[in-house]
């Protein structure tokens, strides 16, 4: 009986380290399924004041707006704006309260600024403004993550038709997640959404998910952090 017990012994110590590299397997790839790294604290407090916009309930489109307030603005009348969604003087309000300048009125007016804010990221002057271009949507959902302002942006190939621009905010996604929905968003539009992934914000806009949007960055004023 001994004569067996002895090569049964080694049988079960050779199974335990295949077992072990089995758990640690599972813990690699636990640890690979954020896509972006952690959110910092700076990523935290940026998420809190993109929440203080309450985009859901201002800059709605069909309503003429107070670009900087989102607020529906009677005493400016009805002109060609009130028919539109207003993505981009959204973006310029939540830049302008982060202290960040983005193309905005009056340098340009609300019709078509989606499409002339991405070709000013783009220019030298959008460079010479602290934007910075983001080379793919992971590297901009982990800037997010960070505390960066970041922006997701369609020019639309047809200057006569609107392009869309939103912001990028903090998001634990996984990188399947991210890879078939893109980051997570804010955005005002044709719907306004305070969280939505960049699929679904983008899809009134065809040829923009995922290889027709750019992403730019720009660090926040330590001095406009609360």
């Amino acid at each position: 009986m001994t004569s067996w017990r002895f090569p049964l012994v080694l049988a079960g110590a050779f199974l335990l380290p295949l077992s072990t590299g089995s758990a640690a397997m599972e813990s690699t790839e636990g640890q690979s399924h954020s896509c972006c790294g952690p959110i910092t604290g700076a990523g935290e407090r940026l998420s809190a004041r993109l929440d203080e916009m309450h985009v859901e309930t201002l800059w709605l489109a069909g309503q003429h707006v107070n670009w900087k307030t989102g607020e529906p603005d009677s005493e400016a009348g009805t002109d060609e704006t009130a028919d539109h969604s207003h993505c981009s003087v959204f973006a310029a309000a939540t830049a302008m309260r982060l202290s960040v300048y983005l193309l905005r009125p009056p340098e340009h007016g609300q019709v078509l600024l989606a499409n002339a804010q991405a070709e000013w990221l783009e220019s030298e002057n959008g460079r010479q403004a602290g934007w910075s271009a983001v080379s793919d949507m992971r590297q901009a959902q982990r800037l997010a993550n960070e505390g960066k302002l970041v922006l997701a942006v369609y020019e639309n190939p047809d200057k006569h038709v609107p392009g869309h621009i939103a912001i990028v905010r903090s998001s634990k996604r996984s990188l399947a997640t991210l890879n078939n929905d893109g980051p997570e968003l804010i955005q005002a539009g044709e719907h306004n959404y305070n969280r939505v992934n960049a699929r679904v914000g983008f899809e009134h806009h065809p040829g923009a998910f995922p290889d027709g949007i750019r992403y730019y960055a720009h660090a926040i004023p330590a001095g406009t952090r609360k």
